[in-house]
């Protein structure tokens, strides 16, 4: 079974270090029970036993000092850092929020030139340290051009740091927080640490009521040093778009596994009520509600295990990762949107209910697309690809399943953040083409018109301007992306053909629903509007198909799963 199910997690690892990582975690989170992480919850305990947890098993130490900076065996591994952020999305937004902001803070100091500041790092983190990453700010929010943070030269090689950090998680406790700011002299670019512990640093709130401390912080003249300065310049500015291509690439793994938990809940609460005369999951509406959310999340597992295979194959001359990875930071959190509502059409008022994991994860699953604006920030640069995706593909060779115990080396080293529109893919027809699958071949008809709509009635330079109306097309352009990673995925983990099939059938309906989108928009000109009515097509009905998909993938989830009280 391709979701997670901690109570028979049978994942595998080249080092038995890793998979004791995973089954340690399960285990701290199954003992301490469903009752008592809600709790927590509800009185925003800060969740210091799981910090405590983790410095003990040395688990941030293990999974986010790169090779070179620990112990023989340290690695950066896009694959197990994954796995992990799944499991503690699986138990708590909160428990990922705390691992996922780390990795963040990380980022530009890995990335960085500062050796000094890189030891200082691995020594914290071999101590159990949490640490931050101070990009965001009140009055320009993702707007990072526009940093009002700076750093004033003292004119003896020291400096003064000046000005307010906001949205920051870990901000509070943070042993390192990596600050985005510019020099006030020159106007460049810097990146620098400080400690949240020192006099200087004002932590003003936590400005979300929430478990998790989302700090707003306010630097009062903190002294600083070149030994304090990870980069300068172009190459800060660099490290803070790599940093959030290495690290927000989590987003849809704290999704999945939220998405997963919500469905064993869902399905224990649905199979065993009974209601005129009939269990819930006799009803027709559920069952295809149930098929509906089951293939859309393991859809979103699909896409994102061989998005992560391409992050960790990638190099200076394939960059092919920098499609995929907005995608699971926009495509795939929505999709786990999009599942939460399926599963709550099902259980109805029982989703509100405040002994439930599904009340928690229905209002926190909606924080994971809306982060820095992810999912318009992230359209806008997946369209940049769409040109060279669909008529300039280049030639690579396959990227292998990657699930080895190796250093992602190039993460920390991917260069200046430019050229996207350069970027070329291998032929997508490939993956379509490598499958004989009714639902398939039915999207493969609504691709073909997408590439002619794209080719003879191309958007205007008025319609360029209008972004609700690119943001449609490059929902249909993300489809095709999506599908065709799923589909190369189908051969690493033996997907049979009727499940592919059911994936597709919500596949076509998505194509149509966005081509019906784009018609009624009030630019269509009349060619855009033809075109757009020969994209909506209707997906291929089998009974059969469904009936086995109801009884051997979704409803056998039933008994599979509930977490400990």
């Amino acid at each position: 079974m391709i979701l997670l199910n901690p109570k028979k997690f049978a994942t595998t690892y080249p080092d038995e270090k890793t998979k004791q990582i995973m089954l340690k975690t399960i285990e701290f989170f199954e003992k301490k029970g469903l009752a008592k992480v809600l709790d927590d919850e509800h009185k925003y305990v800060w969740y210091e036993d799981f910090l405590e947890f983790q410095k003990k098993e040395g688990i941030f130490k293990a999974l986010f000092t790169p090779a070179g900076y620990g112990d023989a065996d340290s690695r950066w591994d896009t694959t197990r850092i994954t796995d992990y952020a799944e499991i503690l999305g699986f138990y708590g937004l909160a428990y990922w929020y705390t691992f996922q902001v780390s990795a963040l803070g990380l980022g530009p100091i890995w990335i960085g030139k500062n050796q000094e500041i890189k030891q200082r790092a691995a020594k914290l983190l071999k101590e159990g340290a949490i640490f931050a990453f101070g990009l965001s700010e009140k009055e320009h929010g993702a707007d990072i051009y526009s940093s009002d943070m700076m750093l004033y030269p003292q004119g003896d090689g020291t400096y003064r740091a000046n000005g307010d950090k906001y949205y920051i998680g870990n901000g509070n406790k943070a042993a390192m927080v990596s600050t985005f700011a510019k020099m006030a002299d020159t106007g460049d670019y810097v990146f620098f640490v400080v400690d949240s512990q020192h006099e200087k640093y004002e932590c003003v709130k936590n400005v979300i009521e929430s478990q998790s401390y989302v700090a707003e912080y306010v630097l009062h003249d903190y002294p600083i040093t070149d030994a304090d300065i990870t980069d300068k310049g172009r190459d800060a500015w660099d490290a803070s778009l790599n940093t959030i291509n290495v690290c927000k690439f989590n987003l849809g793994w704290g999704s999945i596994g939220i998405a997963t938990h919500c469905f064993y809940e869902a399905m224990e609460h649905a199979a065993n009520r009974n209601l005129y005369g009939k269990f819930v999951t006799d009803f027709p509406h559920i069952k295809q509600l149930f098929t509906d959310a089951y293939c859309r999340l393991t859809a979103m597992k699909l896409f994102a295990l061989r998005a992560t295979d391409y992050m960790r194959s990638a190099s200076a001359t394939d960059k092919r990762y920098l499609l995929f990875n907005p995608m699971v930071k926009m495509k795939v959190t929505t999709q786990g949107e999009e599942v939460i509502n399926l599963l709550w059409d099902i259980i109805a008022a029982r989703g509100f209910e405040k002994d439930t994991y599904f009340h928690m994860a229905a209002r926190d699953i909606r924080a994971l697309p809306k982060l820095e604006g992810t999912v318009h920030v992230n359209m806008a640069l997946i369209i940049k690809f769409m040109a060279n995706y669909f008529f300039n593909p280049g030639q690579f060779p396959e990227v292998p399943q990657r699930r080895d115990a190796k250093n992602d080396d190039f993460l920390f080293d991917q260069g200046p953040t430019k050229g996207l529109g350069k970027i070329q893919f291998h032929d997508y027809n490939m993956a379509y083409n490598s499958v004989n699958i009714p639902n398939v071949d039915v999207f493969k008809k609504q691709i073909e018109v997408l590439k002619e709509f794209l080719a003879t009635a191309t958007p205007s330079e008025e319609q360029s301007k209008d972004i609700d109306f690119l943001l449609i097309i490059g929902e249909l352009f993300t489809l095709v992306a999506y599908g065709q990673l799923i589909l190369e995925n189908k051969k690493f983990y033996t997907i049979e053909d009727d499940l592919i099939d059911q994936i597709f059938d919500f596949m076509v309906r998505d194509f149509s629903k966005y081509a019906l989108q784009l018609y009624s928009k009030p630019s269509a000109n009349d060619k855009q509007q033809e075109i757009c009515l020969k994209m909506i097509m209707k997906p291929v009905v089998n009974a059969a198909r469904f009936d086995k998909i109801w009884k051997e993938h979704v409803y056998a989830m039933k008994g599979q799963y509930t977490m400990n009280d």
